[in-house]
């Protein structure tokens, strides 16, 4: 039994603005921001009987900036947060000692986009930076020293096409770099994913060149020593006629396990096991499929609904899986073992004239294959049924390839939970558009940039995005924020195969459209867009208890969250 109830907070702050340059330091003017803040009076709330934690917004930071990722990836490291601001091209560097009153103290900044952050525990930290001018071409790291009041670069490597993640293990001798190796955008061209590893000194200094190793997905082709499984997702067209396998994937998130690291490949719906002492991929799991014709497993996949109107419904459909192609993935042990754990938010190729997604009542027009009359979804392509749903046309062909006999939805609107051997021992199944439901009805399957009802319906839902995993008073907990609706939920994932509902927290207030009332109602509308987590344990906060920053690229703001435990 769930239940709902408000919490108000309120809080405001004047924001100092500095800045750090690549290989200097740079004193800018103190700039003073309006005295606005991101918290919003009323955030939503669900509450699970039982539950042993709540979340409760504290302060948030503002950079003013309306859906063009100026909010991104977020580390913390004594006292302060280190937010990747993608629209500037820099990490923000934020003082958070009074939670309440976040300020900008400062920026890292490097030749290029960045797009991840990570920081040792003496430390050192990285930066992920993107070619700006050529997203294709090597990207690089760029070290800094966290240490000093104001930080400084200390120098940079370089890596693969396109770094999207950059982590640090926990014995902190190596950083690992997920090249993402996208193609370009008119898909002229196409490079290779790769990962990165990279032996880091033992001080709070720059690795060189030398210190640099490249992890490739060669022996996966035709030909090659590894054997890649079938249902590991390859596909579209290749711009160049070599390494098709190795341009395909494209690694973006990384968590490291000792001397491995669990690379999640999105788009191929797998996650590639990487050896960093020999810098070499062993193997690739593929995580295989949801049945949404299984109890527990249905979705609401149409925002017009028997009646033209939207409406929730949240139903089991034959014949329709989902691909849970995960962004975010976390590493825990529980019981002695190693778990993973992804937040499978879906994604489709489209690039050039390439468009993965169409919609179900589309199939059978304009070149692209009908979905086959044997099929159980055959009498389910209407707009109340599955017709509005976005789904794979690279997907569930017979195999003559003249009909579709399986529909294969984009993600799985769920997290999950799996060995090392890609096992599930988890997944949260549809709980998560009940409890947004339950949350906010009126606003159920809400974009983030406009509130309106079942706008992502008929796409990836809630769209869980990234997580990030704590220990609060002995228990095991993960965090997860939904990309579209807004807010993080909570599971207890303490026992793997018995993980339950928590909580559900959303700082955001719906009354306010940033897109139909204009973005000086910013601050009203509160936090849009959560991309990045981070957990920030008691005996590192600021408050002497555990918080949660998160970072949301479409409202631009970074917010703490104070994990309140109930007696």
């Amino acid at each position: 039994m769930l239940s709902t109830r408000p919490r108000i907070r309120r809080a405001a702050a004047p924001i100092l603005v500095g800045a750090v340059v690549a290989g200097c330091l740079a004193a800018a003017p103190a700039v003073a921001l309006p005295v606005r803040t991101a918290i919003v009076d009323a955030p939503v709330e669900v509450v699970a009987d039982g539950a042993a934690l709540t979340l409760s917004p504290v302060g948030s930071y503002e950079t003013g900036v309306f859906d063009e990722s100026a909010a991104e990836i977020v580390a913390s490291y004594d006292g302060r947060l280190y937010v990747v601001n993608a629209q500037a091209g820099l990490v923000d560097v934020l003082d958070v000692k009074k939670p309440s009153k976040p300020k900008k103290v400062g920026e890292v900044q490097g030749d290029g986009i960045a797009n991840s952050v990570a920081i040792r525990a003496d430390g050192l930290g990285v930066v992920a930076i993107e070619d700006a001018d050529d997203k294709t071409a090597p990207g690089s790291i760029v070290f800094f020293d966290a240490t000093k009041r104001k930080p400084r670069v200390l120098g940079s490597v370089e890596v693969g096409s396109l770094p999207d993640m950059v982590a640090i293990s926990e014995d902190g001798t190596r950083a690992v770099v997920a090249n993402e190796g996208e193609p370009a955008d008119d898909f002229s061209s196409d490079p290779e994913g790769t990962v990165s590893v990279i032996d880091l000194p033992g001080t709070v200094s720059a690795a060189t060149q030398a210190d640099v190793r490249s992890a490739d997905f060669h022996e996966f082709e035709v030909g090659g020593s590894k054997t890649l499984a079938d249902d590991v997702r390859v596909f579209g067209p290749a711009p160049e006629a070599d390494l098709p396998v190795s341009r395909n994937l494209e690694p973006e998130y990384v968590a490291v396990v000792g001397d491995t690291a669990y690379v999640a490949l999105q788009e191929a719906n797998a996650v590639a096991v990487v050896d960093l002492d020999m810098a070499t991929v062993d193997e690739i799991l593929p995580l295989g499929f949801v049945d949404h014709s299984e109890p527990g497993h249905g979705i609401d996949p149409s925002d017009r609904d028997p009646q033209g109107a939207p409406t929730f419904g949240i139903r089991t459909f034959d014949g329709l899986k989902g691909m849970y192609l995960p962004d975010g993935l976390v590493a825990y042990e529980a019981a002695g073992e190693t778990y993973l754990v992804t937040a499978n938010e879906g994604d489709a190729r489209e690039w050039g004239d390439y468009v993965e997604p169409a919609r179900v009542k589309d199939l059978g027009d304009d070149g692209l294959a009908p979905v086959c009359e044997t099929s159980p979804a055959a009498s389910l392509t209407g707009d109340a049924d599955l017709g509005r749903l976005n789904v794979s046309t690279a997907m569930g062909l017979s195999e003559d390839g003249t009909c579709y006999e399986e529909l294969y939805a984009f993600g799985s609107r769920s997290f999950s939970i799996w060995t090392t051997d890609g096992e599930q021992v988890f997944d949260s199944g549809e709980d998560f558009e009940r409890i947004t439901h339950e949350a906010a009805p009126e606003f159920f399957n809400s974009n983030h940039s406009e509130s309106n009802l079942e706008g992502r319906s008929d796409d990836k839902g809630p769209e869980p995005e990234s997580l990030a995993i704590g220990e609060v008073d002995g228990r095991t907990y993960a965090f997860i924020g939904f990309e579209r609706v807004g807010g993080v939920i909570v599971y207890d994932i303490t026992d793997p195969a018995a993980s339950g509902f928590v909580t559900y927290l959303n700082n955001r207030d719906f009354s306010v459209s940033v897109e139909d009332d204009g973005v000086e109602l910013l601050s009203d509308a509160g936090d849009l867009g959560p991309e990045g987590l981070a957990f920030i344990p008691a005996e590192a906060s600021p408050t002497g208890g555990p918080m949660l920053a998160v970072a949301n690229e479409v409202s631009g703001t970074t917010t703490l969250f104070a994990i309140d435990s109930i007696s």
